[in-house]
């Protein structure tokens, strides 16, 4: 770990003079509501991947009730929660959910995750109630009793390489004419028949994926950073490739391991015994 710590160090010092004057401001919306499995990790990546290649990053955790100026926002993080958690945000919603859609419509780039997925189309539907989401995305999700919880692998347009991730959802989302994160190539995503995870628009990526995502998947981080960067400073930017030798083996395994299909047949004997 010590030695990639020094190798990314290295590309930093290569890369800081041409980028290092570059800065990313990261908003983290309601950290204190909607942060399950480690939503956090996606934020530390982010800045960890900026840092490495000499450029700053500002983290901006907006607690429950806090005004937000999207205006000063290159990314925005909205995590997962609960559907108790869910209807607590709701209300907050409501107040930034203009300011947010001209952030979207305008380019501002999105990572949503599980819950935050849901509360970017028109509503959740519980077996209890109906959550009203942002209206963000042409999406609607349906509670259904069975979780659908699995490790996932995705084909995505976007990357050379798998995306890989774990899911624990019992929203069913409907996309619609949206255009999928990804095919699933294991796992159940969206709504475990439809055969597709996620939504991409504009420079939102929204995805059921936890893990944290990005440590998992590096390729999504910096397609993230290089389209805040590009938006920012211009279409010219591009990311020098930092060393992810380990991450690209920790990826390869999971991808190695679901496409063996005696492991896959152990795995669902024991799921289902």
């Amino acid at each position: 770990m010590m030695e990639q710590e020094k190798m990314k160090q290295d590309g930093m010092q290569r890369d800081g003079v041409k980028q290092g004057r570059m800065k990313l401001v990261i908003g983290h919306l309601y950290p204190d509501l909607l942060n399950l499995y480690g939503d956090r990790g996606n934020i530390q990546c982010f800045r960890k991947r900026l840092e490495w290649r000499g450029m700053e990053a500002e983290v901006i955790p907006f607690l429950s009730g806090d005004k937000i100026d999207f205006s000063k926002l290159d990314i925005v993080l909205l995590g997962g929660g609960s559907d108790r958690e869910q209807e607590l945000v709701c209300g907050f919603l409501k107040d930034i959910r203009e300011d947010f859609k001209t952030y979207v419509e305008d380019g501002g780039v999105v990572l949503a995750v599980c819950g935050g997925y849901q509360l970017l189309g028109k509503y959740y539907r519980t077996d209890k109630k109906t959550i009203e989401g942002l209206g963000i995305l042409d999406i609607t999700t349906e509670w259904e009793p069975e979780r659908l919880i699995r490790n996932i692998v995705l084909n995505s347009p976007l990357f050379e390489q798998p995306v890989v991730g774990f899911e624990n959802h019992g929203g069913r989302t409907y996309i619609g004419d949206h255009t999928p994160f990804g095919k699933v190539f294991y796992g159940l995503g969206n709504t475990g028949k439809s055969g597709y995870e996620g939504v991409v628009y504009k420079n939102v990526i929204a995805t059921y994926l936890h893990g944290p995502l990005l440590p998992k998947n590096p390729q999504v981080c910096d397609y993230l950073l290089e389209r805040a960067l590009k938006r920012k400073y211009g279409e010219s930017v591009t990311l020098e490739p930092l060393a992810d030798e380990l991450e690209h083996k920790a990826n390869s395994y999971i991808v190695d391991r679901y496409s063996d299909k005696k492991y896959i047949l152990k795995e669902t004997i024991k799921r289902y015994t």
